[in-house]
């Protein structure tokens, strides 16, 4: 038996419950459409799915791995881009009576193999392609470097030998799933998904149950519409949080966009009038600026660096605005932008989280979203990476942070990472990855308006430098801080 903290509302429902309460309310309404560019990044013409149809492949994707002979609480890794897939597997994993651990899209090798060797985890789950990445084959690679990892699974077309093929799932008459062993205790106690947090020591995973994911997404409990259209990807606690719970507690329809095309985004807003939109904080003026937004009525705007909250414009569009500011994978804190548009500081006092400053003067969390236990446990015994919260429960999320009244001012992200997008990365570990093929090279953090941070480096020899970086399975972000550059002429 896996349970999650103690405290965590034993009584609550589990995300299959939602799901399927939704889908008793209008079976053959919509619940899941790709985005409709889906052939330029994966395999596969895009897919619309109602909540009958998605019920199915759910049941026929745990089917699946029970048929693979996966227990209960096996940790089944997830790699996919923001397609139905991505959905599909994570309820899958959780309908058969496992863990879902999904990894961050441009993960590659290296960091794959120290979370889920951490983690145990026993399949992998991807696709036969994303954008330019075999990532079946780089499963594969993975695997063979794990002794845990028994399968490796896949979405798409032309395989790997040894790949287990998922598309099958799909077909109306697939196989459907016997009931598996009931765990005890009460169902919403116990860890759904566990994610990875890079922390000063390394990588630490963090493990929430059905009610901790659901917590985090109570701010978010009045914002959805008949159709939400999200281009976070749920592969961590912040994507689940703001696309998965509003949905399934809505019962509306999931609409998806991967990475980000102007034109392809611009179309699905217009087709959704009165739709909500899940968007990187950052990226709201530029599609205000490019007319690409449509009739939305309410955005929910994700800060992965709250320091640049404060900054930000004030909003002066016609959907209502929900700010949520992202602590890494600790917690999230989320507020309804006031009617004249202008940010403030984040309520100390926000719904099912507890604020404190830790002598450092960072901002600590507790409450019922954040995670309360090392993971895997005993994993503070072995001298592992882990989550320590304090004696009195808080967990330090490193941001730097100042009382303004009854609320926080976030001024500074955790020192010595580098934060891009949704990624951090340790420097002191990425200028070891670059010293260790050229001693002579650099490499810095840089501000960038988009995604917070980017990675510049300079080295005699940069593309033999980076095919190095590659062939360790590094992380792209770190590879590309030294691809070839344009210099451009002055006006």
């Amino acid at each position: 038996m896996i349970l999650g903290d103690g405290q965590a509302q034993g009584s609550g429902a589990t995300f299959d419950e939602l799901f399927r309460r939704a889908g008793v309310r209008d079976p053959q309404a919509l619940a899941l459409a790709d985005p409709p560019n889906r052939a330029q990044f994966t395999d596969g013409a895009p897919r619309r799915l109602t909540f009958a149809e998605a019920d199915r492949t759910i049941s026929a994707f745990a089917a699946r791995l029970r048929g693979l002979g996966l227990q209960t609480n096996t940790v089944v890794a997830i790699q996919l881009a923001n397609t139905v897939e991505s959905v599909i597997a994570l309820l899958g994993v959780l309908r058969a009576g496992m863990i879902a651990a999904p990894l961050p899209l441009l993960w590659r090798r290296r960091d794959m193999v120290a979370a889920l060797g951490r983690i145990g985890a026993k399949a992998i789950v991807t696709a036969g392609r994303i954008g330019t990445e075999a990532h079946a084959e780089l499963a594969i690679e993975v695997a063979a470097e794990l002794f845990p990892v028994r399968y490796v699974c896949a979405f798409g077309q032309n395989l790997p030998d040894g790949v287990v093929a998922l598309d099958d799932c799909f077909v109306p008459d697939a196989t459907d799933l016997n009931p598996h062993a009931a765990r005890p205790g009460p169902a919403a106690a116990h860890i759904a998904v566990v994610t990875f947090e890079t922390a000063s020591d390394g990588l630490v995973a963090l493990a929430r149950s059905h009610a901790q994911l659901l917590a985090g997404g109570l701010v978010l409990a009045d914002a959805a519409s008949a159709n939400i259209l999200s281009t976070i990807l749920p592969g961590s606690f912040a994507g689940i949080a703001v696309t998965l719970v509003p949905w399934l507690m809505a019962g509306s329809a999931l609409h998806l966009h991967h990475a980000f095309d102007p034109e392809t985004f611009a179309a699905q807003c217009g087709a959704l009038p009165g739709a909500t939109l899940v968007l990187p904080g950052p990226a709201l003026v530029p599609l205000v600026e490019a007319k690409a937004l449509g009739h939305a009525r309410t955005i929910i705007a994700l800060w992965r660096g709250p320091e640049r909250f404060a900054t930000a414009p004030a909003w002066c569009g016609e959907a209502a605005i929900v700010d949520v500011a992202c602590f890494g994978e600790i917690g999230l804190l989320g507020a309804r932008r006031p009617p004249n548009g202008h940010t403030a500081p984040w309520n100390a006092n926000a719904t099912g989280i507890e604020t404190a400053r830790t002598d450092a003067g960072t901002l600590a969390l507790r409450g019922p979203m954040v995670p309360a236990h090392a993971f895997p446990p005993g994993a503070e015994l072995d001298h592992m990476p882990h989550l320590a919260p304090d004696t009195a429960g808080f967990v330090d999320t490193g941001f730097a942070c100042r009382r303004d009244g009854d609320a926080w001012a976030i001024t500074a992200p955790p020192a010595g990472f580098a934060s891009i997008g949704g990624y951090r990365l340790h420097e002191r570990e990425v200028e070891a990855l670059v010293a260790g093929i050229d001693a002579e090279a650099t490499v810095l953090a840089l501000p960038h308006a988009a995604t917070g941070q980017r990675l510049a480096g300079s080295a005699a020899d940069p593309i033999r430098l980076a095919a190095g970086l590659r062939t360790r399975g590094v992380n792209p972000l770190i590879c590309g801080a030294f691809r070839p550059r344009r210099i451009g002429h002055a006006a």
